[in-house]
């Protein structure tokens, strides 16, 4: 089955990706809709970040944009999907929704609209689990964005690493967190993985608030060399 991927850069989009390659899947496109603030759909990445990420990930990328309201971003979605459906001749879509009846409600809507299927590689498995899962294939990831209540600036660029879980949980037991991050109380960056050809290399950035921002990234070898 030719498929999109519904993709943000972060862990759970680019392992669900992963995950439907390993099931067989042929995913010959992503999407990267950039939405409004405090989306209850989509998470937020650079466009130019997704367009590297895309490339160490050998596909093509169709970018979007969706802005003011909630409205606005479903038309969006639904425009790249369309625009996928025409150009690439998918039968389905790749969402990273784990948890969120709303998201997947959403995206369920869309597609059923469109006449395409919906893949959640992701939906109802533990996060511990799968997170750990993630790191031990390989995915190198940092958390580019904190919301959540106990977490500070600290975090930002910070690697999800098992020690980084166990802060999680001490989060979740405290403050009821999600520990995949599912209410947005974090956010990650994928800079590594087993199906990447090339690794993301951050040169420059900043710290805006609580968020870790991108100012100039490069692909760089696995060798770490240029």
């Amino acid at each position: 089955m030719k498929v999109a991927v519904l993709f943000s850069g972060g862990k759970d989009s680019t392992y669900s990706l992963y995950l439907a390659e390993q099931q067989g899947r042929e995913v010959v496109v992503l999407l990267s809709i950039t939405p409004f603030l405090g989306s209850a759909v989509l998470h937020k990445t650079s466009a130019e970040i997704a367009k590297l990420q895309a490339r160490a990930l050998n596909k093509p990328i169709i970018l979007a944009e969706a802005s003011g309201t909630k409205e606005s971003e479903l038309k969006g979605i639904k425009s790249a999907l369309a625009k996928a459906k025409e150009k690439y001749k998918i039968e389905g879509i790749v969402s990273g929704v784990a948890a969120s009846e709303q998201q997947r409600y959403h995206i369920e809507a869309i597609c059923a609209d469109l006449g395409l299927k919906t893949i959640f590689p992701l939906w109802r498995l533990a996060p511990e689990k799968y997170m750990r899962e993630q790191i031990r294939q390989g995915f190198e990831i940092i958390f580019s964005e904190v919301a959540g209540s106990g977490f500070d600036k600290g975090w930002l660029g910070r690697r999800l690493d098992s020690l980084a879980i166990e802060d999680l949980k001490k989060l979740h037991a405290k403050f009821g967190i999600s520990i995949s991050g599912e209410e947005s109380e974090y956010r990650t960056l994928v800079l590594d993985g087993p199906n990447f050809s090339k690794k993301l290399g951050i040169t420059k950035f900043k710290i805006e608030g609580n968020n870790l921002v991108v100012e100039k990234a490069k692909l760089v070898n696995k060798n770490n060399s240029t």
